[in-house]
């Protein structure tokens, strides 16, 4: 497994700011993921080896972590909040047209692995409701035409 220059310098940039290999983890799923797409068999054990974990303790932060993956995800990860705030205000309405838009259900990659959807509990914009993340974006108080508008942009910028 070979990753960049780019991440080894940020792993041996973290590994000093932590008294333990293993609080590191979080982090470098996260960039090892970025750099990946996401976060695979060989990945998983180069970590594991790196930060002296088993394969399966960083296979349960995995799977305890919604924003990490161990399948490969469209180049858009399209997530709409449909807990409470963002229900109330249309939440559900977003993520059910981002369905049908998609052609695809919760945690689907388009067919031209341009966007991948996924209905998520809460991301922190209750005030901004109903509130969409891609990737590390946010988008707030839409509607079913601005949020059109929105994956137009992205999918023209990933053209």
């Amino acid at each position: 497994m070979r990753f960049s220059d780019q991440f080894e310098s940020r792993f041996a940039e973290m590994l000093t700011h932590y008294p333990t290999k293993r609080s590191v983890l979080v982090p470098t799923l996260l960039y090892a993921q970025d750099e990946i797409g996401y976060l695979g068999e060989e990945v998983i054990k180069e970590l594991a080896d790196r930060l002296e974990l088993t394969e399966l303790e960083v296979r349960n932060v995995i799977s305890y972590y919604s924003m990490l993956t161990t399948r490969p995800r469209g180049k858009y990860n399209v997530q709409v909040c449909t807990n409470i705030a963002c229900l109330l205000r249309g939440g559900d309405e977003l993520f059910e047209h981002c369905e049908n838009k998609f052609g695809v259900k919760h945690k689907g990659t388009t067919a031209d692995g341009m966007f991948s959807l996924e209905e998520v509990e809460c991301i922190g914009a209750c005030s901004w409701a109903p509130a969409v993340q891609v990737n590390y974006d946010f988008h707030e108080n839409l509607t079913t035409e601005k949020l059109d508008q929105l994956l137009e942009g992205y999918r023209q910028k990933g053209a």
